[in-house]
């Protein structure tokens, strides 16, 4: 069998996954705090008899876009935004810690806060925290939960954890679209993060920068296509000279 089959399967495969990664930054351009994901490829030489012309494209390690999604203003007292490389710390549905900058929080009826995903905003001692009945809630700068109920003063609550990953330390996206460490281990909160309230980050997803990148994988994608149908013509008609020969 003709050797242009594996390697333009091997394309069209990696062109398939970078399709789908493009895909869902465009779904998420909207979504708050979406990091936009980046697909990555390696040419790997083909090892064997003849010339060394052929290569195999393999996943290398993906990662995302780092730079931080544009200031969206709500004026919300629930709503805040990181700032600078500072990650909220929710709890995850599989009961572990994770981050995350979307700052989209609302309090329960039975008065915990959650983040707009339902996931459990920690406290910066790794608690839930519990805000109590018919009180109103509002952020400070440096992360503070303050409450006050009717007509008596506003108290401190408890303080959100943040934290900022040192330098080198980068966060993995996890199948929940949550961020963690690499080794699992929860960062320590810090106590210099800050946060600008009344406002939440935006995706960093460029629409259109995504489109066309779309476009061009489709093309690509059906350059692998044609290149396995030659493959086929030429496989079928090697068939029938040989027929005829024989």
């Amino acid at each position: 069998m003709d050797h242009i089959i594996y390697t333009a399967m091997s394309g069209a495969s990696a062109t398939a996954s970078r399709q789908a990664v493009l895909a869902n930054n465009l779904a998420n351009a909207t979504t708050n705090g979406f990091r936009a994901e980046m697909m990555s490829f390696r040419a790997v030489p083909v090892q064997g008899d003849g010339a060394k012309t052929r290569v195999f494209s393999l996943e290398a390690t993906a990662g995302y876009v780092d730079t931080p999604g544009p200031v969206q203003r709500t004026g919300r007292n629930l709503d805040a935004m990181p700032q600078g490389n500072a990650w909220f710390a929710v709890q995850a549905l599989d009961g572990t810690e994770a981050y995350t900058r979307a700052g989209t929080f609302e309090v329960t009826a039975q008065g915990q806060l959650l983040n707009d995903k339902g996931q459990t905003v920690l406290s910066d001692g790794g608690a839930p925290i519990d805000v109590p009945p018919d009180s109103e809630v509002t952020l400070g700068s440096d992360g503070t939960v303050s409450v006050r109920t009717g007509d008596q003063p506003a108290v401190q609550l408890a303080r959100l954890k943040l934290v900022t990953p040192e330098a080198g330390t980068r966060l993995q996206r996890g199948a929940d679209g949550l961020f963690r460490t690499p080794d699992g281990e929860p960062l320590q909160s810090d106590a210099n993060a800050r946060i600008q309230t009344g406002a939440v980050e935006g995706s960093n997803v460029n629409a259109i920068e995504s489109m066309v990148s779309i476009i061009d994988a489709a093309r690509s994608f059906e350059h692998q296509m044609r290149l396995l149908q030659t493959a086929e013509s030429d496989d079928k008609s090697a068939s029938q000279l040989l027929s005829v020969t024989a």
